[in-house]
């Protein structure tokens, strides 16, 4: 069991809310889920309106929370014959009060991290590079939503020498009520893209969005901007308004933090960088430029909370891509390898572009093919078709071999492919898998990446499932 998160005192206070009977177990955790409750956490019972896209309610899971060890339930009407209960007018705004109450008593040094790609990469960086100097809190997974930002706060231990937190959104406005909650000292753009342009209609009002960041930033606190990305200048600007100390990450040589040169090295890179004034060369434990490039934007970060940037530079060598956002792994067959580079969480044209990247700079074995599966990148709005079929000039840019498609939008890319390039295509990712599976043989590196809805995760399970059952070489 964890260590003491939440007194029993500590924590009425907070919810603003008594317990039904008293409480005999110690708060270690805390949780919206039975399927990842620990015993010792409390339970949310969160109202399935109050979760975007799903219709449960959590009161339906008190007993389960329960069965599971939970210390007490956080709910909107009591539940019968369970545990110590907090009744509450609303589970969500209870969750967001703890997480407020978290962030008043933490003494850590915090960041915020936001942009249209390479947020979660860059958060774990950021946890990496900050551990070397002090106890670091980070967002799980992507919690960088209205549930995910109050639960991280409301799990921030009060010693935690730097919290870490991730914030997203698909409209305008959303990022600052939770930026409000986290009132970071630093805050880091990432990059600004195409993504939810279907929403927001421009890149300017995407820049504009990912810009209400700075809103909640500390007095004095420090805004690291992407120096190469589309209105940059534009979120200098507003960041400056706000009262922030703007320091630039990138290629530019206007960047505080200035890549001077990156190659491969065994499963990352090497990266040398000129850090305000400083020469600096590190190496980076997943592969890929923009994996390079966002690390300057985390080491400009962790100086401007204190920590040494030697350690955090060091500590990097040990960063190894999330789930689904770059990861690459082998799969055995009878006469060798095939490796796969996982690209499949989330897809936008500058994200998939950062992707063929990363597979054209790959160095496929003897015999074996550089094959791009690409499924459809959705919320691109009237624009989707011509987006999807400019990805055709980056094929050829990358020395693609072999490309497999899925769903509507990326037939536009298919069809606009050279003739030799074309692997196959289908509606959807589940009628891909049959034909990819027949065509990969050993040698080959392949890259899976398409939008969350296009379903591009279980193309990777069912490429594991297969050769997984079959005899490795040798």
């Amino acid at each position: 069991m964890s260590a003491l998160l939440w007194s029993p005192e500590a924590l009425g206070q907070a919810l603003g809310a008594s317990p039904t009977q008293p409480m005999r177990d110690a708060v270690c955790g805390v949780s919206i889920d039975t399927r990842s409750l620990a015993a010792g956490d409390i339970f949310f019972a969160i109202r399935g309106q109050a979760i975007r896209g799903q219709a449960n309610d959590g009161h339906d899971y008190v007993e389960r929370a329960f069965a599971n060890g939970a210390a007490a339930a956080i709910v909107e009407r009591a539940q019968a014959g369970q545990g110590p209960q907090f009744i509450v007018d609303d589970s969500l705004r209870a969750l967001e009060r703890l997480g407020v109450a978290g962030r008043r008593r933490a003494r850590a040094n915090i960041v915020a991290v936001t942009g249209s790609v390479g947020k979660t990469s860059a958060k774990e960086m950021l946890r990496v590079a900050l551990s070397k100097s002090g106890r670091t809190h980070a967002s799980a997974a992507s919690y960088n939503n209205h549930l995910g930002v109050p639960l991280t706060l409301a799990r921030m231990p009060a010693d935690a020498a730097f919290g870490v937190f991730e914030i997203g959104m698909n409209h305008a406005g959303e990022i600052t009520p939770l930026v409000a909650m986290v009132r970071p000292a630093v805050a880091l753009t990432t990059t600004i893209a195409p993504v939810h342009i279907e929403y927001l209609g421009s890149l300017e009002n995407i820049a504009r969005a990912k810009a209400e960041i700075y809103s909640g930033l500390a007095p004095g606190g420090v805004a690291i901007i992407n120096a190469d990305a589309p209105h940059a200048d534009l979120l200098a600007q507003i960041a400056a308004d706000h009262g922030a100390r703007v320091q630039r990450f990138g290629a530019s040589s206007v960047a505080d933090a200035q890549l001077l040169d990156y190659g491969p090295q065994g499963e990352g890179g090497l990266v040398k960088a000129r850090i305000n004034g400083a020469e600096i060369s590190f190496a980076l434990g997943a592969p890929g430029l923009h994996q390079a490039q966002n690390a300057l934007g985390v080491l400009l970060a962790a100086l401007a909370l204190g920590a040494d940037l030697q350690q955090s530079a060091a500590a990097l060598a040990n960063f190894t891509a999330p789930t689904g956002r770059g990861q690459k792994f082998p799969l055995p067959t009878r006469d060798g390898d095939i490796i796969v580079i996982d690209e499949s969480y989330n897809a936008n044209p500058a994200s998939m572009r950062a992707a063929l990247a990363l597979l054209g700079a790959s160095a496929p074995a003897s015999g074996g093919r550089r094959i791009a599966v690409i499924g459809d990148m959705l919320e691109l709005g009237a624009e989707g078709p011509a987006m999807h079929e400019a990805l055709a000039q980056d094929l050829a840019a990358q020395n693609i071999d072999l490309l497999f498609g899925a769903g509507p939008l990326t037939r536009s890319l298919y069809d606009a492919a050279p003739a030799r390039l074309r692997g196959h295509w289908a509606a959807n990712a589940g009628e891909l898998q049959v034909a990819l599976i027949g065509a990969l043989r050993a040698g080959d590196i392949v890259m899976i990446k398409g939008s969350n809805g296009s379903r591009m995760g279980p193309v990777v399970a069912a490429l594991k499932a297969h050769f997984s059952r079959l005899p490795a070489s040798g």
